[in-house]
């Protein structure tokens, strides 16, 4: 995707999330945003319409048509046919979104559905409970004076396990 970017035209900025593309409050989402209402770029391209937006039809819909409105045009690395400058764009948007939104559902469907068969064969979940033994050996060496890397170290587990010990 970089070498077709290269290809027709600067790069000016490459954003890439980390969160989920079901939230709106996605950091580098609004940078994008905020950079295009700038009219830093003319084009944004991403690898496929779910990685852009899996809010829904409606939000991805809003979305594309701030970018058009703002003069900056959308183009789906994967997708050939969803292209800003397209006949039918929005009704392929449209489609494309409310697959992506439906997808994420199943996935946290799926998701929910194993921790409970998980759960349910007696597979503890999460972080293992402090036990009053580990939090009494982070303490002894905390009282008298010791530094939560020098005790991480002594224990062999990280500075912030040991902060999360000396809570309550």
């Amino acid at each position: 995707m970089q070498a077709f970017a290269e290809q027709h035209g600067t790069v000016y900025k490459v954003f890439t999330d980390q969160e989920s593309g079901g939230k709106a409050d996605r950091a580098e989402f609004k940078t994008l945003l905020l950079e295009a209402y700038q009219k830093k770029f003319d084009l944004v391209v991403f690898w496929r319409l779910d990685r852009f937006s899996r809010e829904g039809a409606l939000a991805t819909l809003r979305y594309l048509k701030e970018l058009k409105d703002h003069g900056v045009n959308y183009k789906s690395f994967t997708e050939p046919y969803l292209d800003s400058l397209g006949p039918f764009g929005d009704v392929i948007v449209s489609m494309l979104a409310t697959i992506a939104a439906q997808d994420l559902i199943k996935i946290s469907e799926n998701t929910k559905a194993a921790l409970a068969k998980k759960r349910a064969a007696g597979v503890q979940l999460g972080a293992p409970t402090k036990s009053a033994e580990v939090v009494e050996q982070v303490r002894r060496p905390k009282d008298g004076g010791a530094s939560n890397q020098a005790i991480a170290r002594a224990l062999k587990i990280s500075p912030s396990t040991v902060a999360k010990y000396l809570v309550n």
